[in-house]
């Protein structure tokens, strides 16, 4: 008899191919989409054909939106850090991916699973460490194997499946695409060579020709560094979200061309979208800068990086992670109000504030109006840089 394994399963090239592989070796293949967001109903509904098309054992749809909300998008928005300034880690849905994965896997009785990672990437990191982290599984990953024979991985793959009667979209020829709930994520052709991405790089954001001439203005309410109005409507998390997307994407807001430094050492390059992150990103940023303490403000980013840096290399369960969030979630305790967001394309910025807990003086604003003394300025700004001046009064 097969054994039972469990496949997180895209509808891609690489999960794609994957089906027919482990079949061929013996294995019963169960499918699994856990649905993070990024896919519309249409991109759904090919994704269950493609897996009864492959014919899997069976295959389910799980819904992740929540999840990756409360597990990811929340802390991450916190922490305040995207990767090296810039990646907003859009591809940490796999954590979410494993367990619905592994949830499956329970379900059947079955402690194999598989995933379509490539032996050259980060996400093989993310999927291994995370399933270890979990439990005692088998891991299967039919895309490391077939590199220690080839070398040209995609298309063989393509090959491998059109021989057996599968096609393979055109998009999966050219470009690696990863969509979800977060955002967009593009490699390969051009991008690969450190070209100038060509015309088929197009993800949710549109170009500037395309830009609407009337500026948009968007209010976000936060609770405690949650989101949890827009525009005055209370909202789950992962609507909020969806909504960022689908308002800013047509603006172009959210789309970089990134190069980092992976996990496993080499560089990579890619193209990412991600308007409803930028947005909550630039909205609470803004909120803390108001509320928070100077010392907090200048402190709390080295906590954030280090967040982020365990969610991308593959510590998502690392007991370090849960004491970071601890941190971070005390530091939001007075991070409420509303921010106005506006954007006339390409980026947007928050136009205005409403906070009771921003930080006023009451009798002084800023390079304006002040309730202490010309002479107490001065004597501040004496003590306060007593050490510099004495070393340049004695070493001149």
């Amino acid at each position: 008899m097969s054994k039972k394994i469990v496949l997180a399963f895209s509808g891609g090239l690489d999960t794609s191919f994957c089906v027919p592989y482990l079949q061929e070796r013996g294995w019963e293949v169960h499918t699994v989409f856990a649905d993070t967001g990024g896919v519309d109903a249409e991109e759904k509904a090919w994704i269950e054909a493609r897996a009864q098309e492959l014919q899997v054992a069976s295959h389910v749809t799980v819904d992740g939106g929540p999840a990756i909300w409360a597990g990811f998008v929340k802390p991450f928005v916190w922490a305040g850090e995207p990767y090296q300034g810039q990646y907003p880690l859009l591809v940490s849905d796999r954590y979410l991916i494993v367990e619905a994965a592994l949830k499956r896997c329970a379900e059947l009785g079955t402690k194999a699973i598989a995933h379509g990672c490539t032996g050259m990437g980060n996400d093989q990191v993310r999927f291994d460490l995370a399933i270890k982290a979990l439990g005692d599984y088998e891991i299967v990953a039919p895309i490391r194997e077939i590199q220690k024979e080839h070398k040209e991985v995609r298309a063989y793959e393509q090959a491998y499946l059109e021989a057996r009667g599968f096609a393979v979209r055109a998009k999966q020829k050219s470009y690696t695409i990863n969509e979800n709930l977060l955002g967009v994520t593009m490699s390969g052709g051009e991008i690969d060579r450190w070209e100038a991405p060509g015309p088929g790089a197009k993800g949710w954001c549109a170009p500037r020709s395309e830009w609407p001439t009337t500026p948009l203005e968007l209010t976000l309410g936060f609770e405690k560094g949650e989101a949890v109005t827009l525009n005055g409507e209370a909202l789950p998390g992962h609507v909020i979200l969806a909504k960022l997307n689908a308002a800013l994407a047509p603006y172009g807001v959210g789309r970089g061309l990134y190069t980092g430094d992976t996990t496993i050492g080499l560089k990579g390059r890619i193209i990412y979208e991600a308007p409803g992150l930028a947005a909550l990103l630039t909205a609470h940023r803004a909120l803390e800068e108001a509320v928070l303490t100077k010392n907090q403000n200048r402190f709390k980013p080295e906590i954030g990086r280090k967040w982020t840096e365990l969610v991308y290399e593959g510590f998502f369960h690392d007991p370090l992670k849960t004491d970071v969030e601890a941190f971070l979630a005390s530091s939001q305790r007075t991070v409420n109000g509303t921010v106005t967001l506006r954007t006339e394309g390409g980026r947007v910025d928050a136009v205005a504030i409403q906070s009771p807990h921003i930080l006023n003086a009451k009798g002084a604003t800023y390079a304006q109006a002040a309730d202490w003394g010309v002479a107490e300025a001065e004597g501040f700004i004496r003590l306060y840089g007593m050490s510099s001046t004495l070393w340049a009064e004695v070493n001149r």
